[in-house]
Protein backbone atom coordinates (compact mmCIF):
# COMPACT_ATOMS: atom_id res chain seq x y z
CA UNK A 1 0.00 0.00 0.00
CA UNK A 2 1.42 3.37 -1.00
CA UNK A 3 1.64 6.46 1.12
CA UNK A 4 0.66 9.96 0.19
CA UNK A 5 3.67 12.23 0.16
CA UNK A 6 3.54 15.32 2.38
CA UNK A 7 3.58 17.59 -0.69
CA UNK A 8 0.62 15.79 -2.21
CA UNK A 9 -1.32 15.99 1.05
CA UNK A 10 -0.70 19.73 1.32
CA UNK A 11 -1.79 20.17 -2.30
CA UNK A 12 -5.01 18.27 -1.61
CA UNK A 13 -5.76 20.40 1.46
CA UNK A 14 -5.07 23.62 -0.40
CA UNK A 15 -7.15 22.43 -3.32
CA UNK A 16 -10.11 21.68 -1.07
CA UNK A 17 -9.77 25.07 0.63
CA UNK A 18 -9.65 26.78 -2.74
CA UNK A 19 -12.80 24.95 -3.81
CA UNK A 20 -14.56 26.02 -0.62
CA UNK A 21 -13.54 29.65 -1.13
CA UNK A 22 -14.53 29.64 -4.81
CA UNK A 23 -17.82 27.97 -3.97
CA UNK A 24 -18.56 30.59 -1.33
CA UNK A 25 -17.69 33.40 -3.75
CA UNK A 26 -19.91 31.86 -6.43
CA UNK A 27 -22.79 31.53 -3.96
CA UNK A 28 -22.46 35.12 -2.82
CA UNK A 29 -22.15 36.43 -6.36
CA UNK A 30 -24.65 34.35 -8.28
CA UNK A 31 -27.18 33.06 -5.73
CA UNK A 32 -27.48 35.10 -2.51
CA UNK A 33 -28.91 38.57 -3.33
CA UNK A 34 -27.69 38.09 -6.89
CA UNK A 35 -30.50 40.25 -8.31
CA UNK A 36 -29.44 43.31 -6.30
CA UNK A 37 -27.09 45.52 -8.34
CA UNK A 38 -23.79 46.76 -6.95
CA UNK A 39 -20.02 46.61 -7.43
CA UNK A 40 -18.64 43.16 -8.19
CA UNK A 41 -16.24 43.15 -5.24
CA UNK A 42 -19.00 44.24 -2.87
CA UNK A 43 -20.87 41.03 -3.70
CA UNK A 44 -18.00 38.81 -2.58
CA UNK A 45 -16.23 40.69 0.21
CA UNK A 46 -16.89 43.36 2.84
CA UNK A 47 -13.50 44.85 1.98
CA UNK A 48 -14.99 46.97 -0.82
CA UNK A 49 -17.19 48.83 1.68
CA UNK A 50 -14.39 49.02 4.24
CA UNK A 51 -12.10 50.64 1.70
CA UNK A 52 -14.67 53.32 0.84
CA UNK A 53 -14.96 54.16 4.54
CA UNK A 54 -11.21 54.19 5.14
CA UNK A 55 -10.58 56.40 2.09
CA UNK A 56 -13.26 58.85 3.23
CA UNK A 57 -15.37 58.18 0.13
CA UNK A 58 -18.27 56.25 1.65
CA UNK A 59 -20.94 58.93 1.21
CA UNK A 60 -20.00 59.92 -2.34
CA UNK A 61 -19.55 56.31 -3.45
CA UNK A 62 -22.85 55.00 -2.07
CA UNK A 63 -24.86 58.04 -3.19
CA UNK A 64 -23.44 57.67 -6.69
CA UNK A 65 -24.37 53.98 -6.77
CA UNK A 66 -27.93 54.78 -5.73
CA UNK A 67 -28.18 57.49 -8.40
CA UNK A 68 -27.06 54.98 -11.02
CA UNK A 69 -28.67 51.76 -9.80
CA UNK A 70 -31.78 52.75 -7.87
CA UNK A 71 -33.04 52.46 -4.27
CA UNK A 72 -31.45 49.05 -3.57
CA UNK A 73 -27.68 48.63 -3.85
CA UNK A 74 -25.58 45.73 -2.63
CA UNK A 75 -22.64 47.10 -0.67
CA UNK A 76 -21.45 43.83 0.90
CA UNK A 77 -22.12 40.10 0.48
CA UNK A 78 -24.75 40.22 3.23
CA UNK A 79 -25.94 43.86 3.15
CA UNK A 80 -28.19 45.94 0.92
CA UNK A 81 -28.24 49.74 1.16
CA UNK A 82 -31.78 51.12 0.92
CA UNK A 83 -32.99 54.62 -0.04
CA UNK A 84 -36.57 53.71 -0.97
CA UNK A 85 -39.02 56.03 0.87
CA UNK A 86 -40.94 53.04 2.28
CA UNK A 87 -37.74 51.95 4.03
CA UNK A 88 -38.15 54.66 6.68
CA UNK A 89 -41.29 53.06 8.06
CA UNK A 90 -40.50 49.43 7.39
CA UNK A 91 -36.92 49.45 8.68
CA UNK A 92 -36.90 52.09 11.42
CA UNK A 93 -40.42 52.57 12.77
CA UNK A 94 -41.15 48.84 12.80
CA UNK A 95 -39.09 47.35 15.67
CA UNK A 96 -36.62 45.18 13.77
CA UNK A 97 -33.52 43.65 15.29
CA UNK A 98 -30.39 45.67 14.53
CA UNK A 99 -27.60 44.28 12.38
CA UNK A 100 -24.46 42.71 13.80
CA UNK A 101 -22.42 45.90 13.16
CA UNK A 102 -23.77 47.26 16.44
CA UNK A 103 -22.99 44.28 18.65
CA UNK A 104 -19.26 44.76 19.11
CA UNK A 105 -19.38 48.55 19.67
CA UNK A 106 -18.25 48.00 23.24
CA UNK A 107 -15.70 50.26 24.93
CA UNK A 108 -13.23 49.91 26.58
CA UNK A 109 -13.82 46.16 26.32
CA UNK A 110 -16.55 43.62 25.71
CA UNK A 111 -17.71 43.67 29.34
CA UNK A 112 -19.08 47.19 28.79
CA UNK A 113 -22.29 47.29 26.76
CA UNK A 114 -23.52 50.77 25.80
CA UNK A 115 -27.08 51.09 24.58
CA UNK A 116 -25.97 51.34 20.95
CA UNK A 117 -24.45 47.84 21.09
CA UNK A 118 -27.70 46.15 22.16
CA UNK A 119 -29.39 44.61 19.12
CA UNK A 120 -32.40 42.98 20.79
CA UNK A 121 -35.38 45.35 20.63
CA UNK A 122 -36.80 44.56 24.07
CA UNK A 123 -33.44 44.81 25.83
CA UNK A 124 -32.56 48.03 23.99
CA UNK A 125 -35.87 49.63 24.99
CA UNK A 126 -35.28 48.66 28.62
CA UNK A 127 -31.82 50.27 28.66
CA UNK A 128 -33.14 53.39 26.96
CA UNK A 129 -35.85 53.78 29.60
CA UNK A 130 -33.27 53.59 32.35
CA UNK A 131 -31.19 56.36 30.75
CA UNK A 132 -34.00 58.51 29.35
CA UNK A 133 -34.57 61.01 32.17
CA UNK A 134 -31.19 62.67 31.60
CA UNK A 135 -31.98 63.37 27.95
CA UNK A 136 -35.32 65.11 28.53
CA UNK A 137 -35.47 68.70 27.28
CA UNK A 138 -36.73 69.90 30.65
CA UNK A 139 -33.76 68.31 32.43
CA UNK A 140 -31.23 69.85 30.05
CA UNK A 141 -32.78 73.30 30.32
CA UNK A 142 -32.08 73.27 34.05
CA UNK A 143 -28.45 73.73 32.96
CA UNK A 144 -29.15 76.38 30.31
CA UNK A 145 -27.12 78.97 32.23
CA UNK A 146 -24.13 76.62 32.12
CA UNK A 147 -24.54 76.25 28.36
CA UNK A 148 -24.62 80.04 28.11
CA UNK A 149 -21.23 80.29 29.81
CA UNK A 150 -19.64 78.05 27.20
CA UNK A 151 -21.33 79.85 24.32
CA UNK A 152 -20.07 83.16 25.72
CA UNK A 153 -16.52 81.79 25.56
CA UNK A 154 -17.07 80.96 21.88
CA UNK A 155 -18.34 84.50 21.31
CA UNK A 156 -15.24 85.96 22.96
CA UNK A 157 -13.00 83.99 20.63
CA UNK A 158 -15.00 85.23 17.67
CA UNK A 159 -14.62 88.80 18.94
CA UNK A 160 -10.86 88.28 19.26
CA UNK A 161 -10.59 87.09 15.68
CA UNK A 162 -12.81 89.95 14.53
CA UNK A 163 -10.52 92.46 16.27
CA UNK A 164 -7.38 90.90 14.78
CA UNK A 165 -8.84 90.50 11.28
CA UNK A 166 -7.13 87.09 11.15
CA UNK A 167 -8.82 84.05 9.58
CA UNK A 168 -10.60 81.80 12.07
CA UNK A 169 -11.00 78.04 11.85
CA UNK A 170 -14.60 78.28 13.03
CA UNK A 171 -15.06 74.57 12.39
CA UNK A 172 -12.58 73.70 15.15
CA UNK A 173 -14.13 76.14 17.61
CA UNK A 174 -17.56 74.67 16.97
CA UNK A 175 -16.13 71.27 17.92
CA UNK A 176 -14.49 72.76 21.04
CA UNK A 177 -17.86 74.26 21.99
CA UNK A 178 -19.75 71.02 21.47
CA UNK A 179 -17.25 69.08 23.60
CA UNK A 180 -17.36 71.61 26.43
CA UNK A 181 -21.14 71.77 26.45
CA UNK A 182 -21.20 67.98 26.61
CA UNK A 183 -18.89 68.21 29.62
CA UNK A 184 -21.22 70.71 31.27
CA UNK A 185 -24.43 68.74 30.85
CA UNK A 186 -22.86 65.40 31.69
CA UNK A 187 -20.28 66.19 34.41
CA UNK A 188 -21.15 69.76 35.48
CA UNK A 189 -17.73 70.77 34.18
CA UNK A 190 -16.40 71.54 30.68
CA UNK A 191 -13.37 69.77 29.28
CA UNK A 192 -11.55 73.09 28.82
CA UNK A 193 -11.22 73.36 25.04
CA UNK A 194 -12.70 76.85 24.91
CA UNK A 195 -10.73 78.01 27.92
CA UNK A 196 -7.51 77.15 26.11
CA UNK A 197 -8.77 77.86 22.62
CA UNK A 198 -6.88 74.85 21.32
CA UNK A 199 -7.16 71.12 20.78
CA UNK A 200 -6.44 69.30 24.06
CA UNK A 201 -4.26 66.20 23.70
CA UNK A 202 -4.73 66.16 19.94
CA UNK A 203 -8.33 65.10 20.47
CA UNK A 204 -9.70 66.09 17.09
CA UNK A 205 -7.21 63.97 15.17
CA UNK A 206 -7.68 61.05 17.55
CA UNK A 207 -11.42 61.44 17.18
CA UNK A 208 -11.09 60.96 13.43
CA UNK A 209 -9.01 57.82 13.97
CA UNK A 210 -11.61 56.50 16.37
CA UNK A 211 -14.37 57.27 13.86
CA UNK A 212 -12.59 55.29 11.16
CA UNK A 213 -12.02 52.36 13.52
CA UNK A 214 -15.62 52.34 14.80
CA UNK A 215 -17.04 52.48 11.28
CA UNK A 216 -15.00 49.58 9.89
CA UNK A 217 -14.01 47.01 12.52
CA UNK A 218 -17.51 46.06 13.75
CA UNK A 219 -18.23 44.79 10.22
CA UNK A 220 -15.63 42.11 11.00
CA UNK A 221 -17.08 40.87 14.31
CA UNK A 222 -14.65 37.96 14.74
CA UNK A 223 -11.72 40.39 14.70
CA UNK A 224 -13.48 43.06 16.75
CA UNK A 225 -14.32 40.52 19.46
CA UNK A 226 -10.62 39.74 19.75
CA UNK A 227 -9.66 43.42 19.92
CA UNK A 228 -12.23 44.27 22.62
CA UNK A 229 -11.58 41.17 24.69
CA UNK A 230 -10.56 42.31 28.20
CA UNK A 231 -7.00 40.98 27.89
CA UNK A 232 -6.27 42.67 24.54
CA UNK A 233 -8.13 45.87 25.43
CA UNK A 234 -6.06 46.21 28.61
CA UNK A 235 -3.00 46.86 26.43
CA UNK A 236 -4.61 50.18 25.37
CA UNK A 237 -3.52 49.87 21.76
CA UNK A 238 -6.81 50.90 20.15
CA UNK A 239 -7.68 54.45 19.00
CA UNK A 240 -10.58 54.90 21.40
CA UNK A 241 -8.48 54.77 24.56
CA UNK A 242 -8.10 58.54 24.83
CA UNK A 243 -11.91 58.87 24.88
CA UNK A 244 -12.19 56.13 27.49
CA UNK A 245 -9.53 57.72 29.70
CA UNK A 246 -11.10 61.16 29.42
CA UNK A 247 -14.55 59.78 30.19
CA UNK A 248 -13.42 57.72 33.17
CA UNK A 249 -11.40 60.60 34.63
CA UNK A 250 -14.31 63.01 34.20
CA UNK A 251 -16.74 60.51 35.75
CA UNK A 252 -14.50 59.91 38.79
CA UNK A 253 -13.99 63.65 39.28
CA UNK A 254 -17.72 64.24 38.94
CA UNK A 255 -18.50 61.70 41.69
CA UNK A 256 -16.37 63.66 44.15
CA UNK A 257 -17.64 67.11 43.13
CA UNK A 258 -19.90 68.54 45.87
CA UNK A 259 -20.95 71.45 43.64
CA UNK A 260 -22.18 69.33 40.75
CA UNK A 261 -25.59 70.09 39.30
CA UNK A 262 -28.30 67.54 38.60
CA UNK A 263 -26.60 66.56 35.36
CA UNK A 264 -26.63 63.45 33.16
CA UNK A 265 -24.44 61.54 35.59
CA UNK A 266 -26.68 62.45 38.52
CA UNK A 267 -29.68 60.95 36.73
CA UNK A 268 -27.82 57.76 35.91
CA UNK A 269 -26.25 57.31 39.34
CA UNK A 270 -29.66 57.70 40.93
CA UNK A 271 -31.08 55.02 38.62
CA UNK A 272 -28.06 52.80 39.34
CA UNK A 273 -28.68 53.10 43.09
CA UNK A 274 -32.32 52.15 42.64
CA UNK A 275 -31.73 49.33 40.16
CA UNK A 276 -28.10 48.21 40.40
CA UNK A 277 -28.89 44.95 38.65
CA UNK A 278 -30.57 46.66 35.67
CA UNK A 279 -28.20 49.62 35.26
CA UNK A 280 -24.78 48.57 36.51
CA UNK A 281 -21.76 50.77 37.20
CA UNK A 282 -20.29 49.55 33.92
CA UNK A 283 -23.49 50.53 32.13
CA UNK A 284 -23.13 54.07 33.46
CA UNK A 285 -19.53 54.26 32.31
CA UNK A 286 -20.49 52.89 28.90
CA UNK A 287 -23.18 55.55 28.56
CA UNK A 288 -20.69 58.27 29.48
CA UNK A 289 -18.10 57.07 26.96
CA UNK A 290 -20.65 56.78 24.15
CA UNK A 291 -22.00 60.28 24.71
CA UNK A 292 -18.56 61.87 24.81
CA UNK A 293 -17.46 60.08 21.63
CA UNK A 294 -20.55 60.81 19.54
CA UNK A 295 -22.35 63.82 20.97
CA UNK A 296 -19.83 66.53 20.12
CA UNK A 297 -19.18 65.51 16.52
CA UNK A 298 -22.83 65.54 15.47
CA UNK A 299 -23.43 69.01 16.92
CA UNK A 300 -20.26 70.42 15.37
CA UNK A 301 -21.35 69.06 12.00
CA UNK A 302 -24.79 70.67 12.28
CA UNK A 303 -23.36 74.04 13.40
CA UNK A 304 -20.95 74.04 10.49
CA UNK A 305 -23.62 73.02 8.00
CA UNK A 306 -25.83 75.95 9.02
CA UNK A 307 -23.11 78.60 8.75
CA UNK A 308 -21.47 77.10 5.65
CA UNK A 309 -24.72 76.90 3.69
CA UNK A 310 -26.38 80.05 5.05
CA UNK A 311 -23.48 82.34 4.11
CA UNK A 312 -23.47 80.83 0.60
CA UNK A 313 -27.23 81.27 0.23
CA UNK A 314 -28.14 84.66 -1.28
CA UNK A 315 -30.58 85.65 1.48
CA UNK A 316 -30.72 83.07 4.30
CA UNK A 317 -28.31 84.76 6.74
CA UNK A 318 -29.95 88.16 6.37
CA UNK A 319 -33.47 86.74 6.56
CA UNK A 320 -32.67 85.04 9.88
CA UNK A 321 -31.17 88.31 11.11
CA UNK A 322 -34.27 90.25 10.09
CA UNK A 323 -36.47 87.72 11.88
CA UNK A 324 -34.42 88.16 15.05
CA UNK A 325 -34.64 91.96 14.74
CA UNK A 326 -38.43 91.74 14.62
CA UNK A 327 -38.46 89.51 17.69
CA UNK A 328 -36.22 91.98 19.53
CA UNK A 329 -38.76 94.75 18.96
CA UNK A 330 -41.17 92.61 20.99
CA UNK A 331 -38.65 92.15 23.79
CA UNK A 332 -37.28 88.75 22.77
CA UNK A 333 -33.73 87.63 21.87
CA UNK A 334 -32.20 90.33 24.09
CA UNK A 335 -29.69 88.37 26.19
CA UNK A 336 -26.00 87.96 25.46
CA UNK A 337 -26.97 84.44 24.37
CA UNK A 338 -30.41 83.95 22.87
CA UNK A 339 -32.56 81.65 24.98
CA UNK A 340 -33.93 78.37 23.72
CA UNK A 341 -37.49 79.60 24.40
CA UNK A 342 -36.98 82.69 22.23
CA UNK A 343 -35.34 80.70 19.45
CA UNK A 344 -38.40 78.47 19.20
CA UNK A 345 -40.39 81.55 18.14
CA UNK A 346 -38.19 82.10 15.06
CA UNK A 347 -39.71 79.94 12.31
CA UNK A 348 -37.24 80.81 9.55
CA UNK A 349 -34.29 80.11 11.87
CA UNK A 350 -35.76 76.70 12.67
CA UNK A 351 -36.33 76.06 8.95
CA UNK A 352 -32.64 76.81 8.31
CA UNK A 353 -31.58 74.49 11.11
CA UNK A 354 -33.71 71.67 9.71
CA UNK A 355 -32.43 72.26 6.19
CA UNK A 356 -28.84 72.23 7.47
CA UNK A 357 -29.43 68.83 9.07
CA UNK A 358 -31.15 67.53 5.95
CA UNK A 359 -28.65 68.57 3.32
CA UNK A 360 -25.64 67.39 5.33
CA UNK A 361 -26.80 64.78 7.80
CA UNK A 362 -24.27 64.23 10.64
CA UNK A 363 -24.58 60.42 10.47
CA UNK A 364 -22.84 58.99 7.42
CA UNK A 365 -23.49 55.27 7.84
CA UNK A 366 -26.39 53.05 7.02
CA UNK A 367 -28.67 51.83 9.80
CA UNK A 368 -28.63 48.03 9.41
CA UNK A 369 -31.70 46.00 10.35
CA UNK A 370 -32.31 42.27 10.01
CA UNK A 371 -35.34 41.10 8.04
CA UNK A 372 -37.57 39.01 10.35
CA UNK A 373 -39.39 35.77 9.66
CA UNK A 374 -41.86 36.17 6.83
CA UNK A 375 -39.67 38.65 4.94
CA UNK A 376 -40.22 42.32 4.13
CA UNK A 377 -41.53 43.96 0.98
CA UNK A 378 -40.26 47.44 0.20
CA UNK A 379 -41.64 48.92 -2.99
CA UNK A 380 -41.88 46.01 -5.40
CA UNK A 381 -38.99 44.05 -3.90
CA UNK A 382 -39.39 41.32 -1.26
CA UNK A 383 -36.41 40.42 0.92
CA UNK A 384 -36.07 37.07 2.65
CA UNK A 385 -35.69 36.61 6.40
CA UNK A 386 -32.16 37.12 7.64
CA UNK A 387 -31.20 39.67 4.97
CA UNK A 388 -29.46 42.76 6.36
CA UNK A 389 -31.01 45.96 5.02
CA UNK A 390 -29.44 49.32 5.84
CA UNK A 391 -31.44 52.50 5.48
CA UNK A 392 -28.88 54.97 4.15
CA UNK A 393 -29.54 58.31 5.86
CA UNK A 394 -27.69 60.58 3.40
CA UNK A 395 -29.54 58.89 0.55
CA UNK A 396 -32.94 59.37 2.18
CA UNK A 397 -32.21 63.01 3.05
CA UNK A 398 -31.09 63.82 -0.51
CA UNK A 399 -33.64 61.70 -2.38
CA UNK A 400 -35.23 63.50 -5.33
CA UNK A 401 -38.20 61.14 -4.99
CA UNK A 402 -38.87 62.66 -1.56
CA UNK A 403 -37.55 66.23 -1.69
CA UNK A 404 -37.96 67.04 -5.38
CA UNK A 405 -35.55 68.08 -8.11
CA UNK A 406 -33.84 70.59 -5.82
CA UNK A 407 -33.06 67.95 -3.16
CA UNK A 408 -29.35 68.80 -3.27
CA UNK A 409 -29.98 72.54 -2.86
CA UNK A 410 -30.05 74.41 0.45
CA UNK A 411 -33.61 75.77 0.42
CA UNK A 412 -34.97 76.46 3.92
CA UNK A 413 -38.21 77.68 2.40
CA UNK A 414 -39.22 74.06 1.73
CA UNK A 415 -40.01 73.81 5.46
CA UNK A 416 -42.43 76.75 5.21
CA UNK A 417 -44.32 75.55 2.15
CA UNK A 418 -47.92 74.44 2.47
CA UNK A 419 -47.01 70.77 1.96
CA UNK A 420 -44.04 70.75 4.35
CA UNK A 421 -45.89 68.60 6.90
CA UNK A 422 -45.75 65.69 4.46
CA UNK A 423 -41.95 65.84 4.54
CA UNK A 424 -41.65 65.47 8.30
CA UNK A 425 -41.82 61.67 8.23
CA UNK A 426 -38.67 61.59 6.06
CA UNK A 427 -36.73 64.10 8.17
CA UNK A 428 -34.63 61.67 10.18
CA UNK A 429 -31.17 63.19 10.84
CA UNK A 430 -31.17 61.55 14.29
CA UNK A 431 -32.63 58.27 13.13
CA UNK A 432 -36.09 57.10 14.10
CA UNK A 433 -37.80 54.53 16.26
CA UNK A 434 -36.37 52.67 19.21
CA UNK A 435 -32.76 53.31 18.20
CA UNK A 436 -33.01 57.03 17.47
CA UNK A 437 -30.29 59.31 18.84
CA UNK A 438 -30.83 59.84 22.57
CA UNK A 439 -28.95 63.15 22.51
CA UNK A 440 -31.08 64.87 19.91
CA UNK A 441 -32.80 67.15 22.45
CA UNK A 442 -29.46 68.54 23.58
CA UNK A 443 -28.41 69.02 19.95
CA UNK A 444 -31.55 71.00 19.16
CA UNK A 445 -31.03 73.20 22.21
CA UNK A 446 -27.41 73.91 21.28
CA UNK A 447 -28.27 74.72 17.68
CA UNK A 448 -31.19 76.93 18.68
CA UNK A 449 -29.05 78.99 21.05
CA UNK A 450 -25.68 79.25 19.29
CA UNK A 451 -26.79 79.90 15.71
CA UNK A 452 -29.22 82.82 16.16
CA UNK A 453 -26.76 84.50 18.53
CA UNK A 454 -24.03 84.27 15.89
CA UNK A 455 -26.30 85.58 13.14
CA UNK A 456 -27.47 88.48 15.31
CA UNK A 457 -24.01 89.57 16.44
CA UNK A 458 -21.54 88.65 13.67
CA UNK A 459 -20.92 88.72 9.96
CA UNK A 460 -19.12 85.63 8.67
CA UNK A 461 -17.37 85.39 5.31
CA UNK A 462 -15.23 82.61 3.91
CA UNK A 463 -11.61 83.55 3.29
CA UNK A 464 -12.04 81.94 -0.13
CA UNK A 465 -15.76 81.95 -1.03
CA UNK A 466 -15.17 79.32 -3.71
CA UNK A 467 -13.43 76.88 -1.37
CA UNK A 468 -15.51 73.84 -0.46
CA UNK A 469 -15.12 72.22 2.92
CA UNK A 470 -13.51 68.81 3.38
CA UNK A 471 -14.74 65.90 5.46
CA UNK A 472 -14.27 62.23 6.26
CA UNK A 473 -17.57 60.34 6.52
CA UNK A 474 -17.02 57.61 9.10
CA UNK A 475 -19.76 56.89 11.70
CA UNK A 476 -20.39 60.61 12.08
CA UNK A 477 -18.97 63.25 9.78
CA UNK A 478 -17.14 66.39 10.92
CA UNK A 479 -16.28 68.88 8.17
CA UNK A 480 -13.41 71.35 8.30
CA UNK A 481 -10.95 73.29 6.20
CA UNK A 482 -13.06 76.36 5.42
CA UNK A 483 -11.50 79.30 7.32
CA UNK A 484 -13.57 82.46 7.71
CA UNK A 485 -13.26 86.13 8.50
CA UNK A 486 -15.34 87.36 11.43
CA UNK A 487 -16.78 90.85 11.77
CA UNK A 488 -18.44 91.97 14.99
CA UNK A 489 -21.61 93.94 14.47
CA UNK A 490 -21.91 97.02 16.62
CA UNK A 491 -24.51 97.30 19.36
CA UNK A 492 -26.54 99.60 17.15
CA UNK A 493 -26.56 96.96 14.44
CA UNK A 494 -27.34 93.90 16.53
CA UNK A 495 -28.91 94.05 19.96
CA UNK A 496 -30.74 97.33 19.47
CA UNK A 497 -31.98 97.09 15.89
Amino acid sequence: MGFIHDGTLISLILGHLLCIVLGWVAWQRFVALSDIPGPFWASVTRLWHAKQIRDGRQTDAILKLHDELGPFVRIAPDEVSVTHPEGVRKLLIDPLRKGYWYETLTFPDSTYRPAISIVDVKEKNERSRLLASAYATSSILHSEHALDRQIELLLKWMENYAASSKPMQLSEFFTFTAYDIMGEVMFSKPFGFLEQGSDIEDSLRQGLEFGSYAAILPYFPWLQRILVSPRIASLELLPFNFIVRRSINALNERKSNPDARYDYVAHWLKTHQKHPDRLTAKDVQAAVTTNVSAGADTVSCALQSFVYHAIRHPTAWQRVRDEIAEAMKEGHCQGDVISFADAQKLPYLQACIKESLRIFVPASIGLPRVVPEGGITIGERTFAAGTMLSLYLPGIMLSKDIWGKDAESFRPERWMDADSAALEKYFIPFGLGYNSCAGQNLARIELSKILPTLVRDFDVEQVNPNQEWSYKPYVTVVPGGWPVYIKRRGAADSKHT
